[in-house]
């Protein structure tokens, strides 16, 4: 049996990368362009009791915990899909069946809130989500198969 190695963990201070409150990867020359190193760090996105980190294995077989600086959320819908009702793709690719009575508007900013994370909407999702949004006397509401559910603000 291998041992067990304690991973190495870098504190959030001492990263060298962040995400802002888009959801845009910035290390200290600007932001990162890459589309391969992005998707890698988006998908390597995990959450402890101590915030979000990126999680890789490293040589021997250690496993390295980077916590890094965010806004807000480090999760993101990036994509809409119509299912039933509404998937949402996420940054981290994983997928999320949309419960409509979870979203809320803060700072002009569409969210919703799992019981493991806030995922914000990116630009991207957010004008995917327009053609379900509708605007009533009580204010914004999403509208799934003629049910419509209004999304509070926070």
């Amino acid at each position: 049996m291998a041992p067990q190695h304690q991973p190495i963990v870098i504190p959030k201070e001492k990263a060298v990368f962040r995400m802002d409150g888009n959801g845009i990867w910035h290390n200290e020359h600007g932001r990162i362009e890459h589309p391969k190193i992005i998707t890698y760090f988006n998908r390597s996105i995990q959450k402890d009791d101590q915030g979000y980190f990126l999680s890789q294995m490293i040589d021997d077989g250690k496993k390295e915990k980077v916590y890094f600086p965010y806004e807000e959320t480090a999760v993101f819908a990036v994509d809409i899909r119509p299912t039933d009702g509404l998937t949402l793709i996420l940054n981290t690719g994983a997928r999320h069946i949309l419960d409509p009575t979870t979203l809320f508007i803060r700072n002009d900013n569409l969210y919703l809130e799992t019981p493991n994370h806030l995922i914000k909407f990116n630009q991207k999702a957010l004008a995917k989500m327009a053609r379900y949004l509708d605007d009533t006397d009580q204010g914004l509401a999403v509208n799934l198969g003629g049910t419509v559910t209004p999304i509070p603000e926070r």
